[in-house]
């Protein structure tokens, strides 16, 4: 008797790109396309796949099997190690076995950006995402709001695709305030938002990550929280020596949600001033250090 492996919750998907786009300076959009996509899982806001690059040399882009992938692919010779990054699916439509990620510029040292600025129709990769016959919770999704009455989403260029994903999935009634630095004035992308929500673009420019968004985080809280509630101590997190995420588990009823992510000393800042100063309640902060200035992201 045969007997059935059960599903995973995550599958490498063999994918290549079908079509590239460049969005903006700062942003090009790569649709990937792939023999079994029709089994990823569309969970929609900010669904995180990993996708793994081609070794410098140019070999390489895959993944070993199985549920323990993760610690044998750490168990390679770094050489034949294929980097790894985290990314958030734009969209997906597994009907048309069709996923799009959109990807940051930035400088030409890394991996992802090396690939990112060199790909072409019909180049392949390796995506780790969700299996859509696995029908438990694939995890993945940060964004999980309690009732609230206004939602704040902020975050740098990194966040953006995962913030727009995030705001065509919210519920027509929702009300709030979106913060995006990014680069230039001309990464400022199209977005489909519900009514209530107010998108800003930052232009950040030539000034240090952080130089608009902070200031306008701490303008929309005073926007958008009513009172001077007591500020409450918070544990500081060393960005340098540990992971920068914090995704509380919902409470019943806040009068503000908050999603923050990005780079991970920007990140820890705003979360003080939103928690300790403000006096917010941390079950109804999520915040994530994307990514970390000077040093490689984490895979």
């Amino acid at each position: 008797m045969t007997q059935t492996l059960p599903v995973a919750p995550w599958r490498l998907f063999t994918v290549e790109a079908r079509a590239v786009r460049r969005l903006s300076p700062s942003f090009v959009r790569v649709t990937f396309t792939g023999p079994d996509l029709d089994r990823f899982a569309d969970n929609g806001y900010d669904q995180r796949v990993k996708l793994a690059f081609p070794l410098p040399d140019g070999r390489g882009m895959g993944l070993p099997e199985g549920p323990d992938w993760y610690a044998r692919w750490r168990a390679l010779p770094e050489h034949e190690r294929s980097p790894i990054r985290t990314y958030t699916v734009r969209a997906a439509r597994p009907d048309v076995s069709e996923v799009d990620v959109d990807l940051v510029l930035h400088g030409d040292s890394g991996p992802a950006t090396r690939w990112a600025r060199r790909v072409r129709p019909g180049d392949g990769i390796t995506m780790l995402g969700p299996d859509a016959g696995y029908d438990g919770d694939h995890r993945g999704v940060e964004f999980r709001p309690p009732v609230a009455a206004n939602l704040l989403l902020a975050g740098d260029e990194t966040a953006v695709p995962a913030i727009c994903a995030i705001l065509e999935r919210l519920p027509v009634t929702a009300c709030g305030q979106v913060l995006l630095e990014v680069p230039e004035a001309a990464d400022a992308l199209p977005v489909v938002a519900p009514p209530g929500m107010v998108v800003r673009w930052l232009a950040r420019g030539r000034n240090a990550h952080g130089f608009r968004l902070m200031p306008a985080v701490a303008t929309a809280a005073t926007d958008l929280v009513t009172g001077t509630p007591a500020g409450v101590p918070v544990t500081e997190v060393n960005v340098d020596a540990e992971i920068l995420w914090e995704v509380p588990t919902p409470v019943a009823s806040v009068p503000l949600y908050a999603w923050l992510a990005g780079e991970a000393g920007v990140i820890r800042n705003l979360r003080r001033h939103l928690v300790a100063e403000r006096g917010l309640d941390r079950r109804a902060v999520a915040f994530m250090g994307y990514w970390r200035l000077g040093r490689p992201d984490p895979a």
